[in-house]
Formats: structure tokens, sequence, C-alpha cells
């Protein structure tokens, strides 16, 4: 029997700097979010399950707004992502009020994935060939995880600094480490440049930046509870410490559990972060929308 191939959307994060839950603020000419336009790339890729990961605080508006679109054509699961949400007899300090970062999201899904999943966050655009490389990643790896590398040149915003992580490969094109770098930003130039501890440095066009979009299986979540429970007796009484899936992916890079598979993708990427990222986002959709790629009534 076919294992479902399910997309699982980070959708839990409050939004602070953005002032809202920009999961389900509207972009599209029909009000449609980020989120409709990931969804409609990956159902027509071959995906066909959402696992949305939200907070319960929300979960009732959440499912109006996403099952009334979806519900009549895919699966949808919906796994709250709260804090009390930990593995063994862990105790949670009463300081604490958020849940402890995109390693947690991804893990608290571990009774509802049986099958290869990606993971994306909803606040992002990652472009149509992303899931059907993705897909075609599963179709013909059974064993290993992915990440879906894009060029930096894609990745750049047109209204200040970014923040990337850098993916550096063994040569054979696997993972070796991804190392984040910070406030880079294109001269007037042409340069892309970011600064460090030894100066200013350059990329170029084409390195390979994550997006924070992963293929995993099913053994990612026995490996990040591992990791996650570490993480708790570690750092579990710091306030605001959180655990990342580049956190869980170093250790099993480190340790030889298995390989993270680099994919090179040509889509542009683009996401908002702050209020101000919503107009040039609406445009990038529009010129989107009459290039064709597509329909203006998504649904």
């Amino acid at each position: 029997m076919t294992q479902k191939k399910s997309l699982l959307i980070l959708a839990a994060g409050m939004g602070s700097r953005y002032g809202g839950l920009k999961q389900m603020d509207e972009f599209g000419p029909n009000g449609e979010t980020i989120i409709d336009y990931s969804i409609y790339d990956a159902l027509e890729a071959g995906f066909d399950r959402l696992v949305f990961i939200i907070r319960e605080h929300f979960k009732e508006d959440f499912m109006k707004v996403f099952g009334s679109r979806y519900s009549d054509k895919t699966e949808i699961v919906y796994v709250p992502q709260e804090l009390e949400n930990v593995p063994g007899s862990f105790e949670v300090p009463a300081s604490r009020a958020k849940p402890w970062g995109t390693g947690h999201a991804v893990w608290v899904a571990k009774d509802v994935i049986d099958g290869p999943f990606a993971v994306i966050n909803g606040d992002d655009y990652y472009g149509k060939n992303a899931f059907k490389d993705m897909v075609r990643f599963f179709d013909e790896d059974d064993h290993n995880f992915s990440v879906m590398g894009y060029y930096l040149k894609n990745t750049l915003s047109d209204h200040g600094t970014v923040n990337r992580g850098v993916c550096y490969d063994d040569g054979n094109g696997n993972l070796k480490e991804v190392i984040e770098c910070t406030k880079i930003k294109r001269t007037e130039d042409g340069l892309i440049q970011f600064p460090s501890d030894e100066g200013i440095k350059e990329l170029e066009e084409d390195t390979l930046v994550s997006m924070n979009l992963w293929g995993f299986r099913p053994s990612y979540f026995e490996i990040a509870e591992k990791v996650f429970s570490e993480f708790l007796t570690q750092r579990g009484e710091e306030e605001k410490s959180e655990l990342y899936i580049p956190d869980v992916i170093d250790y099993m890079i480190k340790n030889k559990i298995l390989d993270v598979k680099v994919l090179e993708t040509d889509s542009e990427w683009f996401g908002v972060t702050y209020k101000e990222d919503k107009p040039s986002v609406m445009e990038k959709i529009s010129t989107l929308i009459k290039n064709g790629a597509y329909p203006h009534d998504l649904w």
C-alpha cells in the first residue's frame, strides 16, 4: 500500500513582529493566504495529506478558514503545539510562555504521520518546482532525509538585510552543516555580502541556503525525541530557549545516523516577517497570476 505524502505546515508562530496571525492574513485577489499557494503547489505535485501545526487558542478559527477550503480535496489533520507537550516526565517551568521552537513543532506530529513528509513554514512561499522536486526525492529515496537548497540570489530582500542558513555539502550531495549568516545584503555594486568576526565576507549568487523546506521519514521522530529530551535536560529551565530543526539535523549528521541530501531548486522564495513586507508579497503573487502560474480564483 502506497503511503501518503504529508505536507507538515508550521503555523503555530505568534507573529509578534508582524502584529498578528500572518498565517491567516490575505495576500491573493480573493483573500488567499500564502499557505493557500503552497498547498495548491503541493497537491498539484503529489502530496495528498495536510498536517497543520497550530496553537490551541486559534485552532477553531484556523479550522473554519482552511477546513472549508480543503476538507473536500484532501485529508487534513490539526496538531496543537503546546508547551506542556514534552517527552518523559519533564516539568515545564511556570515562567515558560511559548513552545520550544521548530524542532518541537515537528516532533508533536509524531502520532499522526506514518509516511514521508515535507516541512514548510506557513508564512513562506516556496515555488512549484520545489514541491515537485521533493515528491521526486520521496519516490526515488525511501531512507534518507533532504533539505531544499535555494539559490541565495532568489531569497534576497529589496527592503533590507536577511539571515540565511548556508548549506555546505560533503562533495557527494550530502549536507555537512548549515551555517547561519546574518545581515546579508546586496551592495550597490551588485555584490552579496555579510559581516563576520573576520570582517566583511562575500557569497556567490548560487550559494545554496535552507529556507526550512525539509523532507523527512517517520524515523525522524525517534531521533528528534532523543535530541529534544537532551535539550530539555540542559536548557529546559531557560525561559526563551528553543530547539530548531537544524539542531536535530546536526545531531544526525555528526552521529552518522543517515544522510541528508541537498536538493537544488531554481524556485524563487519569498516570505513575510513585518507588515511592511506585505505589499511586495502581494505584488509578486499578482505577477505570478498574470504570468499564468496560478488561476485568479485559486479554488
